[in-house]
């Protein structure tokens, strides 16, 4: 058997994105600032996908521009607001558990002149308001939070964050990464209150190479790329008209019958850590996400086993998978005050409603059969 439980490092597409895509590449393959047939049949692709995503977030279309992924998304939104806002200030606000294109972009804008502060995290993985209190002076420009962190699934108080903000000063911009929420949660950007918000392509069965930024109206950035000025200016370049309009198909069907995928999802998910866990020496780190599950295997490498248990058909992560190949302390995992042991044995399992409990109790009997043996190897050594 053959087990996918790394859904949140990316997804299988939707057989109608692949689809989709196919007809975009080799039948419908203008270019949409074409202004002969086949250029405004491509316009109208993008045009369709960029309503789809609307919808999802409940915004209007002209607040959606479209990235080569959440990581570029996360960077227009931190660098066009920064160069933006700094005559009115240099500071800006984040987390310590934040993914590494926002901790990266961030340690750029340093570079640059940037002050940066960083909220505090409690041991549960979420931010601490009092902190973020403290933090906020009258030249804070930018306040940068993701809804649902990578690594254990934790959900921000994202609703009581903007409102702080907000109270201190309401020019303050608030940037979230919802990255591991869009697909997973229903919520859109006026309900949290934010003036950017950033999504991927390929955590909801789209395709990878694909991401959206939502910048709420008249709100001020300024674009990184520049060139032919498509997008209204904000990122130039040739539009990738297949990764955008599967994008836009797989948003519009991952919130078709989107609560019955999530309960699955969740039940998938609960039942794995509720068995996992009778394990001896296995605990549980997990957040209120529905897709993600972070465990810690006492006595066992988290790389040794994912290599393991990978072998027995069982694909996981030791951290994030977005970062890169190297392993490396999670710093989530140390963020959240987990002891060395811990931060060295745990493993992500996430999930999609193609996931099943049979899949489940195959990953246990193969962790039952597996860990003795590495176990009493390391003991060993």
């Amino acid at each position: 058997m053959e087990c996918y439980f790394d859904n949140a490092a990316t997804t299988a597409v939707f057989p109608e994105v692949k689809e989709l895509m196919m007809t975009l590449l080799d039948v419908d393959y203008g270019n949409p600032s074409s202004q002969h047939k086949k250029g405004l049949t491509a316009k109208d692709y993008e045009r369709t996908a960029t309503e789809q995503v609307a919808k999802t977030l409940k915004c209007m279309p002209k607040e959606i521009v479209f990235t080569s992924g959440g990581t570029e998304a996360n960077n227009l939104a931190l660098i066009g607001a920064a160069l933006a806002h700094r005559r009115a200030g240099k500071h800006i606000i984040t987390t310590p558990i934040e993914h590494a294109s926002v901790l990266s972009t961030v340690e750029f804008l340093q570079k640059e002149g940037f002050e940066i502060s960083f909220m505090e995290v409690g041991s549960d993985g979420k931010v601490d308001l009092d902190s973020l209190s403290k933090l906020l002076r009258d030249d804070t420009i930018l306040v940068s939070c993701m809804y649902v962190n990578n690594e254990i699934g934790s959900i921000q108080p994202i609703e009581a964050l903007v409102k702080l903000v907000k109270a201190h000063n309401p020019q303050t911009l608030v940037h979230v990464d919802a990255v591991q929420a869009y697909g997973k949660l229903k919520f859109t950007p006026k309900q949290l209150g934010v003036d950017l918000l950033s999504v991927s392509g390929h955590k909801i069965h789209g395709p990878k190479g694909s991401g959206a930024l939502y910048i709420k109206d008249k709100t001020l950035i300024r674009p990184i790329i520049y060139g032919g000025g498509q997008q209204n200016f904000m990122r130039s370049g040739t539009e990738n008209l297949p990764g955008i309009a599967g994008m836009g198909l797989a948003a519009e069907m991952i919130y078709t019958d989107h609560e019955a995928k999530m309960q699955h999802v969740r039940e998938v998910r609960d039942y794995l850590v509720s068995e996992v866990t009778k394990i001896e020496g296995v605990y549980d780190h997990s957040g209120e996400a529905p897709h993600i599950a972070s465990i810690s295997f006492e006595g066992v490498r988290a790389a040794v086993l994912m290599r393991a248990i990978g072998d027995k058909g069982i694909y996981v992560s030791a951290g994030s998978a977005c970062s890169s190949n190297k392993p490396q302390v999670s710093h989530v995992l140390t963020a959240i005050g987990l002891s060395q042991e811990q931060l060295e044995s745990t493993l992500r399992f996430s999930f999609c409603e193609w996931n099943t409990k049979e899949e489940v109790d195959y990953c246990v009997e193969v962790l039952k059969e597996t860990l003795p043996m590495l176990r009493r190897y390391t003991r060993k050594k």
